[in-house]
């Protein structure tokens, strides 16, 4: 199984940018773990920067994408104290191998306390999207793969690039970090940066870093 894994590892690491993901989703979980990403009920990471606020917590609620049982993960962000964006993003972790991946979102955007749009909502198995990979339970360096596959509405794509990065935000010190590098070809020229810290999961996203992490109940 370790030099199975090795092999497809290597092959991620060979080929280019990963889109097929030779996976059964029967056996994929709702709920579970891997270094830098947690995927259990009731974990709420909260980060702040340049007047914005983000908050993403795992819901006690599944829900099933095309056949697929997923976990839902809201995501609510805020600018200038206003609401602007709640999202429900569907995720789902392999047991054996600890690598999740994503199903899709449903996205609400708002603007003076109203939705305007949903732009972004995508889900597998509709309209001919496919699920991605959110985060590899062994990654390596130079990983490329797509996390979304939603042909002209959603195809955030991540190459890894350090696995040894450094961070300090108001919620601790965080050594060998994750930092990926996302793109998408909808917008060329457009690229941000995300850590992950091992046990913790995201850290900093663009300009927001963490200033809390804890379980509610």
């Amino acid at each position: 199984m370790v030099l199975l894994r090795t092999m497809v590892v290597l092959a991620c690491v060979a080929q280019g940018w990963l889109q097929s993901f030779p996976v059964k989703t029967s056996e994929l979980a709702t709920q579970g773990e891997n270094p830098y990403f947690i995927l259990k009920p009731g974990y709420e990471t909260t980060f702040e920067g340049k007047g914005s606020k983000l908050v993403i917590t795992v819901l006690n609620e599944t829900l099933n994408v095309a056949g697929v049982d997923t976990r839902v993960v809201e995501e609510r962000e805020w600018s200038g104290g206003q609401l602007i964006e709640v999202s429900r993003n569907y995720f789902a972790i392999h047991p054996a191998t600890g690598d999740v991946f994503y199903f899709g979102e449903d996205v609400d955007m708002y603007k003076g306390g109203k939705i305007v749009n949903h732009e972004g909502s995508w889900r597998h198995g509709t309209k001919g999207a496919t699920f991605g990979l959110m985060m590899p339970g062994t990654p390596a360096l130079g990983m490329k793969f797509y996390q979304e596959q939603a042909k002209g509405v959603a195809m955030d794509r991540a190459e890894i690039v350090s696995l040894t990065d450094r961070l300090t935000t108001p919620a601790g010190a965080f050594e060998r970090c994750l930092k990926a590098k996302e793109t998408t070809p909808l917008e060329k020229l457009a690229r941000e940066f995300k850590i992950y810290a091992p046990g913790v999961g995201l850290v900093k996203d663009g300009d927001l870093v963490l200033v809390a992490h804890r379980y509610i109940r």
